[in-house]
């Protein structure tokens, strides 16, 4: 139906999360009506982030150096952890403008349904920074593997490092929920209502 660049086009989008047939077709037709030099700056962007991007050292979050702005700042609390999924739940809990810490990105959750299991998980580095800390802060989402991983975490930590307080953040964010959807404020009260793991 449409010719075989257009297509792959249209195969390349529905790689996405939430794009499907239509909207890869629009996307595709879109960039069809686009201009060049447009188009070769979104192409450029492209690889430059496949190119460029990789894990912070220290935390496991994305940046385009050795290590992240954040763990770069001088002016943050180093001394508190925020433990999250992913570096889009960093990005979250930035936009609040209400953290002052830093975080640790685990890169997923456990999940034995999956075949996730603690090792693939980026926990021992959190374990080595964790004897610096005053607080570690478990974000994990409220999922049945969100739980699961913070209820995980919470007994590693308190056996490995027991002189460190394990909080959760908890009011506001709904069971099942995922960080990275919650607005603003729902995830200012989540950090601000959080509790010592029991």
């Amino acid at each position: 139906m449409y010719p075989e660049s257009l297509q792959k086009l249209i195969e390349g989008f529905k790689i996405l999360p939430g794009v499907g047939d239509k909207t890869a077709e629009r996307y595709a037709l879109v960039v069809a009506d686009t201009d060049e030099e447009t188009i070769r700056q979104f192409a450029s962007a492209l690889i430059e982030v496949k190119e460029k991007l990789r894990p912070c050292k220290v935390c496991g979050n994305l940046c385009d150096g050795e290590i992240c702005d954040i763990c770069a700042d001088p002016d943050r609390k180093h001394d508190t952890i925020l433990v999250v999924q992913s570096a889009k739940d960093v990005i979250a809990m930035e936009k609040t403008g209400q953290y002052h810490g830093v975080y640790h990105v685990l890169n997923g959750a456990i999940s034995p349904a999956k075949g996730i299991l603690p090792e693939e998980l980026n926990i021992d580095s959190l374990l080595e920074r964790a004897r610096q800390a005053r607080e570690i802060i478990l974000a994990t989402s409220a999922t049945v593997d969100g739980e699961t991983t913070a209820m995980y975490l919470d007994k590693l930590l308190k056996k490995e490092v027991p002189a460190v307080l394990v909080t959760r953040i908890a009011h506001g964010l709904p069971s099942g929920g995922m960080l990275d959807y919650a607005d603003e404020m729902t995830l200012v009260h989540a950090l601000s209502d959080r509790r010592k793991m029991e």
